[in-house]
């Protein structure tokens, strides 16, 4: 990764987000406890001063989540270094966390599932601990992308690995939501992974944002960033439906990914006019349609980032920069369509059909008592027709300006302001062009432009299998039997003796190899051998990896002389799942609050008689109870014998839909 200590312009914004992050930790635990205490206080002078001090904290909550709204809207921090002159793009910040000491916990388990010396896995778990910390400063290009895909798929194998369905390992990771700065503790492996598909979708935009947008090349890997950003957050909305925080939930995620392919959408506009656009008659028709597009998918996004619960925690200079970009680019529609009509008279060489044909595509209807090919033919309805398109034009660039002069977040980014009234200027020239005296009889009204474009934009699936990674915990064994799922004796020591060349058993199966086929009176046997065991071992040689061949190649010694084996056997498990986790839950703004405020609390007396079903995600008694700034987790509630024999049928599902 990065250096962290780097005095670049993005080290300095996560800085300030990772202290705005415990800024807003302490803001929240203290409004829980003063919840706490308002509700279990019955003097009123208490109450009174209870009331006063949530307002304080509650006006201090707002005034840090303002400060992380301005980090989210610095992105002149991300654009290209080079000067241009277009609207900024918006990038995603990285989400921070917290250290994670994987040691004890990895350890111990090695020790206890998998009865192996844990000390020879100390570099094995460095490594991991490394990479996760080079996670959290990814440099912006591929080769922080492809850091960040390891790890992820890393995360895939310490997973199966090391975190087992029916418990967990003591490991809490900790996560700061993007928008909000709550942070989100969990002992669950998928929070860790979930945080880091968000960041990897957060770092192509930010590769996306600096790109050289003078470019064609430049614009061409702005396009692709911004569809693969859309493509990996639309994926984590589909693997990981239940996220615990608000910017990973579905409804934040298809904001972002709609987000995501307009920015993609305005740098193919970008693209298409690079070269300059020619006042040719058919040119600015298809220029007209394709910022039509632009301005339409914009406005679909500020109608997305204006519903619940998403209006509550995007931020609010990101929905006004969307409709802001909506109405510039509807403009500059009006001001291309007015420049056809204005500049672009019917000439006796001119194909009638096709200008008739082209013109009448921009039109859902046109204005009453007109015809296309009229319009085509007669200058003064064409000029008429052109200027209620400039007025039209005027109207949004004055309204874009006006929402960019209310937002003080916006005000502040020079270019944009420079963008705006140089567009709504080259709209006022045009419209003095045409002015007349005779103005005033001119009451048409400009009809709506269809958008259309003839460039198809998409969401990119990520391409995990393109990044090759080695399982850090190889020497384990094979995972598809040496895994957390499964549970296995300690390894014994069999002394196999030579029986007349015979084994007195068979070998079955792959990596490792299997006995079958066991002789109930040969030595082996007797030693302690066992139909089903695996050979992990021979004469002191780990052979966990190896296949039939091989074994048999090291057992050819038995002839000469007695070998060693270890063997385990494997253990019929009856693993109940763990159901504790956290949950979204839309519109709960004032409910949510963190895990480790209540990590006291959220011990359950084992006393209490269980349920005798449990749903799919089960409320903890003592959870239901707590303050309503807090976002119980659910907790399966450790029963009697009687709840084990009457288990819900969601009991039997796999650990990853139980808890995402």
């Amino acid at each position: 990764g990065c250096n962290p200590l780097a005095e670049t312009g993005r080290s300095k914004l996560q800085n300030q987000r990772a202290v705005l992050n415990q800024q807003i930790l302490k803001a929240v635990r203290m409004r829980a406890g003063a919840e706490n205490l308002l509700r279990a206080t019955t003097n009123n002078k208490v109450r009174e001063q209870v009331l006063l001090e949530l307002s304080f904290v509650n006006s201090d909550l707002q005034i840090l989540k303002e400060e992380l709204e301005g980090l989210n809207i610095s992105v002149e921090v991300y654009q290209n270094a080079e000067e241009t002159f277009s609207i900024p793009l918006v990038p995603l910040g990285l989400k921070e966390t917290k250290d994670v000491d994987f040691t004890l916990p990895l350890k111990d388990f090695i020790l206890e599932h998998y009865s192996q010396d844990s000390s020879e896995y100390d570099d094995e778990i460095a490594d991991l601990m490394d990479l996760r910390q080079a996670c959290r400063t990814p440099s912006r290009d591929e080769a922080g992308i492809e850091m960040l895909i390891s790890y992820f798929l890393q995360l895939g194998y310490v997973e199966n690995r090391f975190f087992p369905p029916t418990r967990h390992i003591g490991i809490l990771f900790t996560w700061y939501d993007s928008f909000t700065g709550v942070p989100v503790c969990q002992q669950n492996l998928l929070l860790e992974k979930a945080s880091v598909l968000f960041n990897i979708g957060a770092l192509y935009t930010q590769i996306g944002t600096r790109c050289n947008r003078q470019t064609q090349a430049g614009l061409e890997n702005a396009v692709d960033a911004f569809q693969k950003a859309a493509g990996v957050l639309s994926y984590l909305k589909e693997t990981f439906t239940h996220t615990p925080s608000y910017d990973m939930s579905p409804a934040m995620l298809n904001v972002l990914v709609k987000m995501m392919l307009a920015q993609a959408r305005e740098c193919v506009f970008e693209q298409i006019g690079l070269s300059g656009i020619r006042n040719e008659f058919f040119t600015l028709v298809k220029m007209t349609q394709e910022v039509a597009k632009v301005g339409e998918v914009y406005m679909l996004v500020n109608t997305a980032m204006n519903q619940e619960p998403v209006k509550e925690n995007i931020p609010y200079s990101w929905s006004k920069l969307a409709q802001i970009k909506s109405d510039h680019y509807k403009a500059l529609a009006h001001y291309f369509i007015a420049t056809i009509l204005c500049d672009h008279e019917l000439q006796p060489g001119d194909d009638e059909d096709q200008q008739e044909k082209a013109l009448s595509q921009l039109y859902d209807h046109v204005p009453e008592g007109l015809m296309v090919l009229a319009v085509l033919k007669d200058k003064v309805q064409r000029k008429q027709l052109g200027k209620a398109h400039l007025r039209k034009a005027i109207v949004y660039h004055e309204e874009a300006l006006r929402v960019c002069g209310l937002c003080k977040k916006l005000r502040n980014i020079e270019v944009l302001q420079e963008v705006l009234t140089a567009a709504h200027k080259r709209s006022l020239l045009k419209y003095a062009q045409q002015e007349t005296e005779d103005d005033f009889l001119s009451l048409i009204q400009a009809p709506d432009i269809l958008p259309k474009t003839e460039h198809k934009i998409e969401t990119i699936a990520p391409q995990f299998s393109k990044v090759k990674v080695k399982d850090f915990f190889h020497k384990l064994g094979p995972l598809t039997v040496f895994s957390a799922k499964q549970r296995w004796t300690a390894p014994r020591t069999i002394c196999l003796h030579h029986e007349a060349g015979e084994l007195g058993f068979s070998l079955k199966g792959g990596s490792p190899v299997q006995v079958y086929c066991l002789d109930p009176v040969c030595s082996a046997a007797s030693a302690g051998l066992k139909e089903g065991d695996y050979i992990v071992s021979v004469g002191g040689v780990d052979c966990k990896w190896l296949g039939v061949n091989e074994v048999l190649e090291k057992l050819k010694s038995v002839v000469k002389q007695p070998v060693e084996l270890e063997v385990i056997s494997c253990q019929d498990t009856a693993a109940s799942l763990h159901s504790k986790s956290a949950t979204y839950s839309m519109g709960m703004q004032k409910t949510y609050s963190l895990i480790c405020l209540a990590m006291d609390e959220d011990k359950i007396d084992q006393t209490k008689k269980a349920p005798l079903k449990l749903p799919f995600l089960s409320w903890g008694t003592k959870n239901r109870q707590k303050a309503a700034s807090t976002l119980c987790l659910p907790s399966a509630v450790a029963g009697s014998s009687q709840m084990k024999k009457k288990l819900s049928p969601f009991t039997l599902l796999n650990t990853e839909s139980s808890l995402y």
